[in-house]
């Protein structure tokens, strides 16, 4: 029997990083909002009811691991989603959430 192959330790800490960056709901929230429209930091603090300086910081690190991009217009900075596939991920665990949350089995 064919010994199952593992992940190389490098990717697993690079994974655990971006599921650790993916844990906040305030980053998931802006995740979701960019995917759907580029926005400024005082349009995503006003629509999400978070302060400027704290959004500024998660979207730094959301930056860092290249899963948002900014760009300007005019006299503003523009953020837009820069890794449309790590939806799937977040959308397959919203799935997921919603299979628990109403306690029923997958598929149903």
């Amino acid at each position: 029997m064919k010994k199952p192959a593992l992940i190389g330790k490098k990717h697993l800490e690079e994974a655990h990083k971006i599921f650790l960056l993916l844990s906040n709901p305030n980053r998931l929230q802006v995740l979701n909002v960019l995917e759907q429209r580029a926005m400024n930091v005082n349009q995503l603090s006003k629509l999400l009811g978070i302060e400027q300086s704290s959004l500024s910081h998660q979207l730094a690190k959301l930056k860092k691991y290249q899963l948002v991009d900014v760009f300007p217009v005019k006299k503003s900075r523009y953020y837009k989603l820069d890794d449309p596939h790590i939806m799937d991920i977040v959308s397959e665990t919203i799935s997921h959430a919603d299979h628990v949350m109403r306690g029923k089995p997958h598929g149903e």
